[in-house]
């Protein structure tokens, strides 16, 4: 089937116009929620006019990584769907638990575990009212966060927790975003060379999601700031095959992903599959993406005469001093009404049918999934019966 499409001149996983719409419309309803989270504690859907009491009194939270995390956990879905994948994702960034927690909420985990967090009106308010509040929600993946194994505070560890879920465990996918901030520490820059020690015949497939934002806190990144081919030499000297996926408009980006992460999962496949058939555990170069987008995509472009998007200024409140600031208010509903919410949910608050169903369901949800939420797995077949 590849060959046929390379040849017909499809590229494997390009996705139809309806695809292209569908996804970015499930990614808008991701970033409503992540940027109502930051901002509101009524309210939800924005079907009332936005008023000061609407907003919350203290403003805690990320906004810069949340637009990529969640872009990279919705094309996952659709692979996991299609391939019937058992993956499990971890987010680097530290603060980027809005990116997350969003999708985890669509695809209904969060309701499941935390009923007074519902599908609805009343359980989006509550949902956005604990967020970074004491007592409810963290503002990074906390152990609370359904499917998460890894806490981003401490930054530098993702890709070598990434690595210890997948080894001797066969059938998994481990797909984890490494932040470009993340990416500086001494810990991260020496797990890239854990690809070494992956065996591809009894183990599992790490796919690690560089994403080039530019900024960290107020600061530029390094490895935004050096050339497409030194990054692409730089990574393989680590012994991966780079990927590179590019640019700030969402539909051309989202048919890029698309293709570009079921080429690697197929790669993937393809590794352990002859891995498997002869018996014989040759080290791989194993692939992985380097996503460059802006800081705060899809957020607010300027403010006040000053760069957001694509700049240090959007790494966590775009906008500040929104309940005495009429002029922010605005500021802020525009945005949130940007991802056009009324297209997005029903009437009782709950995702539309057409775009719940673009998430996987039951235990393949990442979320969900039994590697990731401490439910009782059986031993890998080459331990069981050990004490």
């Amino acid at each position: 089937m590849a060959q046929q499409q390379r040849q017909t001149g499809r590229r494997t996983g390009t996705l139809s116009g309806t695809d292209v719409q569908q996804i970015d419309a499930y990614w808008r309803a991701c970033n409503y929620l992540a940027a109502g989270m930051i901002y509101l504690q009524d309210n939800p859907l924005l079907r009332n006019p936005l008023k000061p009491e609407h907003i919350k009194n203290r403003l805690l939270g990320h906004w810069g990584s949340s637009p990529g995390l969640s872009f990279t956990y919705v094309h996952l879905n659709r692979l996991i769907r299609k391939y019937d994948l058992d993956a499990i994702f971890l987010a680097g960034p530290g603060h980027g638990a809005p990116g997350v927690l969003a999708p985890v909420y669509l695809e209904g985990t969060y309701a499941e575990i935390y009923p007074n967090k519902g599908e609805d009106v009343a359980g989006m308010r509550q949902f956005f009212k604990e967020f970074s509040f004491p007592g409810g929600i963290g503002s990074h993946c906390t152990p609370e966060t359904p499917g998460s194994i890894h806490e981003g505070g401490e930054l530098g560890y993702s890709v070598s927790h990434a690595f210890g879920a997948a080894f001797d465990n066969p059938d998994l996918l481990v797909a984890v975003v490494v932040g470009d901030g993340e990416s500086e520490t001494g810990p991260l820059a020496t797990a890239w060379h854990s690809n070494k020690f992956l065996n591809p015949v009894r183990d599992g497939a790490v796919l690690p999601v560089l994403h080039l934002n530019g900024y960290k806190i107020n600061n530029p990144t390094i490895l935004a700031r050096i050339s497409h081919d030194e990054i692409a030499s730089l990574f393989r000297g680590y012994g991966w095959t780079p990927h590179f996926v590019e640019g700030d408009d969402p539909a051309t980006m989202h048919q890029l992903m698309a293709e570009t992460m079921e080429h690697c999962v197929q790669d993937i496949r393809r590794i352990q599959s002859d891995a498997r058939r002869n018996g014989k555990a040759m080290r791989a170069r194993w692939p992985m993406i380097v996503l460059r987008s802006p800081k705060g995509w899809t957020g607010p472009k300027k403010v006040h005469g000053h760069a957001v998007e694509g700049y240090w200024r959007a790494h966590q409140v775009p906008l500040s001093d929104v309940r005495d600031n009429p002029a922010n208010l605005k500021l802020l509903e525009k945005w949130l009404k940007s991802y056009r919410p009324q297209e997005l949910f029903d009437a009782n608050g709950q995702l539309i049918q057409e775009l719940k169903a673009l998430a996987p369901q039951g235990p393949r949800r990442m979320s969900a999934n039994p590697h990731a939420t401490g439910a009782q797995l059986p031993p890998p077949a080459a331990h069981a019966g050990l004490p």
